[in-house]
């Protein structure tokens, strides 16, 4: 038997189990963004669980997949590019999303070690959308159980339709479903579409931008091969773990060698910085080269007015860090924890509506990907809580690893993160190196 055998036992499409709207609906200009048009894909990992029925957890998850559908029907439709040929538009005709079943030789313990390589796990999530414009399924749900008599549930989303705390909404309300703690009646928050509240507004005097207000939308030059190395040396996946301590250990270092006037930082900040610190002096690039961290502010608070509870459309923008590479070997991790924090402090209403600008029409301004690391909070999200009935999940993580750095809920420690991110194999040694020595 092949290592990571998955065979699939059945594949159908699960239709909204009632009538839903027949309509087209407008996704938003952030909604719309080109670099979203890929799918979220989550892995949740689940303990074997004494006298459970296979049979009978997969035909509830199957069937709470339809019920799931109804409030949250844009899910079973098909997303096109709109009339104007900018922004795109979801077609809801009931088409459906997909469900899976499947059975494979790996084990719960399997995935407590690193992957191997960065598709390991990809015939965990066995229909994989390369593109989510060419009318594929927004929605795959793929249930694999494991010879142990664990289970892994891969999840795959349209980025277009939502956004981490959009899709993790969904996730936990499907979740309840599943295991009648909760019905249709009893979502909370209650899915809201209304897309139009971030639709482009006029401002008096009219908002500029410009390349220090709005520097992730900016290119860099490549002057140390980057693309060029990221595209074709191999990535090899790298997993550490931070806990409490750690985390206390990295907020002295910083407090020691920040500003003065921003002696508190987040642990998200921190542990943010020092990743990009240990990744950027791995990578051993030109001194000269600028680089970037890029990472998701949601802004459902940050707008005027607030967004509804139960948005869950894409409601964030990119925050970026950025310097040099002499800067990130020179100065302490304080200085970069200060560079995140006044990315964050930046993000007002405002400062919305200028990059809703730059996204619509036809400026379409995209972020570049020279020197740049993309990182992604899923600790915060929930995921840890979505439970089928079978508990909840042991391992939260992606399908591929890849050179996108996640932050991972880890199951038995409340205060802890995991830090998942796929880097070039000559630079992997002293990445792993770095990161374990934050006073090096």
């Amino acid at each position: 038997m092949e290592t990571n055998f998955v065979r699939v036992k059945e594949a159908v499409l699960v239709a909204p189990s009632e009538t839903t709207p027949s309509r087209v609906l407008a996704l938003s200009a952030l909604d719309s963004q080109l670099f979203l048009r890929f799918s979220i894909e989550y892995l949740l990992v689940y303990q074997s669980r004494p006298c459970s029925d296979h049979g009978v957890t997969a035909d509830h998850v199957k069937a709470a997949l339809g019920r799931a559908l109804v409030p949250y029907y844009p899910l079973a439709g098909r997303v096109r590019v709109g009339s104007s040929g900018s922004n795109l538009e979801v077609v809801c005709r009931a088409q459906g999303a997909v469900f899976i079943e499947a059975v494979s030789d790996l084990t719960v313990a399997d995935f407590e070690r690193t992957p191997r390589h960065v598709t390991q796990w990809r015939k965990l999530l066995s229909l994989y959308v390369e593109d989510v414009l060419r009318g594929a399924p927004p929605l795959v749900v793929q249930l694999t159980w494991l010879a142990d008599g664990g289970a892994a549930l891969g999840v795959g989303i349209n980025h277009c339709l939502c956004d981490g705390i959009g899709s993790a909404e969904f996730l936990n309300a499907f979740a309840e479903l599943a295991t009648g703690r909760g019905g249709l009646s009893e979502f909370k928050p209650k899915p809201v579409w209304d897309r139009h509240l971030l639709d482009p507004k006029p401002l008096e005097p009219p908002r500029r931008a410009s390349s220090s207000t709005h520097p992730e939308f900016n290119s860099v030059p490549d002057l140390s091969g980057f693309v060029t190395r990221f595209s074709q040396e191999p990535l090899v996946p790298t997993s550490i773990t931070f806990d409490k301590r750690c985390l206390n250990e990295l907020k002295q270092l910083a407090s020691c060698t920040g500003r003065p006037s921003e002696s508190s930082y987040t642990s998200f900040e921190i542990l943010s910085a020092h990743v990009w610190r240990s990744w950027a002096r791995a990578l051993n690039m030109p001194s000269n080269q600028t680089l970037k961290l890029l990472f998701s502010i949601n802004i459902r608070n940050r707008v005027k007015p607030s967004l509804p509870p139960g948005y869950y459309g894409n409601a964030f923008v990119l925050g970026c860090a950025q310097t040099t590479v002499k800067e990130i070997t020179e100065k302490g991790l304080g200085h970069m924890c200060g560079l995140v924090k006044r990315a964050k402090e930046r993000v007002g209403d405002e400062y919305v509506r200028r990059v809703v600008d730059m996204v619509s029409g036809e400026s379409r301004a995209s972020p570049d990907s020279v020197g740049v690391l993309i990182l992604s909070q899923w600790s915060r999200l929930g995921l840890e809580r979505v439970d089928f009935g079978m508990g909840i999940p042991v391992n939260v993580g992606p399908i591929c690893s890849d050179r996108y750095c996640l932050m991972l809920p880890v199951s038995d420690q409340r205060d802890a993160v995991k830090v998942m991110v796929a880097v070039p194999t000559s630079a992997v040694d002293q990445y792993i190196h770095l990161i374990g020595s934050p006073y090096s």
